[in-house]
């Protein structure tokens, strides 16, 4: 069997090695969470209150926990864990009114709408966002009755193993969560296993389609979320001060490495000049170093062969004509926040996800042009709009092919409204209603009048 490896990627320490599940150990978890029997609903929203209150209380130990296995900052970090406490709360709320059955009257006939859980489903989870991306999948698709199998990245499984340690101490049983460690190949043959009976995968593109069909071989239901290239536009009416701020944060967060961080910024050509002195003000501010100081903005990437391909996608664009404005440099994991200018539709900084604090900044003339350009993209998750004339904004939202439009604010989740995107984005959505619902059969019974 082989082994996971978790490692600081400040200094590159080793943390934890764990073992992957053999054959024998990951038939019971699969046996134990097919014997699962849901809760009454009032009580699986306890444990999910019980479960915010355990994160509220090791707040601080959990958001250290993520700085260290993934290098984000402890500000970045204790956010996140305060998001999933929001999430938490959110669902506790709502999950009665979303789930409850739905009568309605058929020609004097009734008829119900009724949400069941599918089964068993298993998360495929990534390594960015190591506490938020498994909460926002795994406490409704609990809280709709189901159990999951939890497949996290390699690299953070020092947060796995914390966050199934949450739901246990929260009061789900073993059999309700549960972690797996398994090479790709295992998690084929489990996605084919009938016992699985949806499968909810964030991660690149290329994964997603990995997943896609080998769940549709089976017929099974996916919610996939994959990568993005998310447009940022600024509008001529836009305050330059105030989106270089958003800008900065939307760019720089995690070190870039978020699908739905701004990538592309499209800017009028008579703003470009000032807009750039703004921006290079904005990215210079974000102090870089060990993510563990309450003062670090910008810590190192999580792995040297994601910097690498940002680098690689770098070089590229400049030898087709982009300019370096700011950065391009750092040693070992760090990469400098970036600036490209004179970015144009073909050069890799456009047409790929660039997973790394790297801004690629085109110029447009019109603002036809503007909304061709962001949708000029095989991603589809999300565009934000940034001016001051919000009316203008609002009544153009339509125009972009994408999951979101954000106006004046960066793109972010909310536990509140559907997430996902289209394109090589993925399909299905988390959060909000639709997330509590999205892996349930939604039945219909029938009564006839007599």
């Amino acid at each position: 069997m082989g082994n996971y490896y978790s490692k600081n990627p400040f200094d590159q320490s080793l943390i934890a090695e764990f073992d992957l599940d053999s054959p024998q150990i990951l038939e019971s978890k699969v046996l134990k969470a097919s014997a699962y029997k849901p809760l009454k609903l009032n009580n699986r929203i306890n444990k999910v209150l019980a479960l915010a209150a355990y994160l509220q209380e090791n707040r601080k130990s959990l958001a250290q926990s993520i700085s260290l296995e993934v290098a984000k900052p402890l500000k970045e970090s204790r956010a996140e864990i305060d998001k999933c406490i929001k999430l938490c709360q959110y669902y506790a709320d709502s999950a009665e009114e979303i789930l409850k059955t739905e009568e309605l009257d058929i020609d004097g006939s009734k008829a119900y709408r009724s949400y069941e859980p599918l089964g068993i489903v298993l998360g495929i989870m990534p390594w960015n966002f190591p506490f938020w991306q498994v909460f926002r999948f795994a406490v409704p698709t609990i809280l709709a009755g189901n159990s999951v199998l939890l497949k996290h990245a390699p690299n953070c499984q020092l947060c796995a193993e914390s966050i199934n340690e949450a739901f246990n101490l929260a009061g789900f049983s073993d059999s309700t969560y549960q972690n797996i460690r398994l090479e790709n190949e295992a998690i084929a043959t489990l996605i084919a296993d009938d016992r699985i009976q949806a499968i909810s995968l964030t991660g690149s593109t290329k994964a997603g389609k990995e997943v896609a069909q080998k769940a549709a071989f089976s017929l099974k239901p996916q919610v996939l979320e994959l990568g993005g290239s998310n447009a940022f536009i600024l509008h001529h009416s836009a305050s330059i001060s105030k989106a270089a701020a958003i800008a900065a944060q939307a760019r720089l967060m995690n070190a870039g490495q978020s699908c739905i961080a701004a990538k592309r910024f499209l800017v009028p050509r008579t703003l470009e000049l000032e807009f750039l002195e703004v921006l290079k003000e904005e990215f210079s501010s974000f102090k870089m170093g060990d993510p563990m100081l309450e003062e670090t903005d910008l810590g190192p990437m999580a792995r040297m062969d994601l910097k690498e391909k940002a680098l690689l996608q770098m070089q590229e664009s400049m030898a087709l004509g982009a300019k370096l404005v700011l950065g391009g440099g750092g040693e070992g994991l760090f990469l400098e926040a970036t600036i490209l200018s004179e970015v144009k539709p073909d050069m890799p900084v456009f047409k790929e996800e660039v997973f790394a604090p790297i801004a690629a900044v085109c110029l447009y003339d019109t603002w036809e042009e503007a909304i061709a350009l962001s949708n000029n993209s095989s991603f589809g998750l999300g565009v934000s709009l940034i001016g001051d004339d919000e009316s203008f904004l609002m009544d153009q939202a339509s125009y972009f092919k994408e999951g979101a439009v954000f106006i004046n604010e960066l793109v972010k989740s909310d536990p509140r409204l559907p997430f996902g995107g289209i394109k090589q984005s993925g399909y299905g959505r988390e959060l909000g209603p639709e997330g509590l619902r999205a892996f349930t059969n939604l039945k219909t019974i029938y009564r006839a009048k007599r």
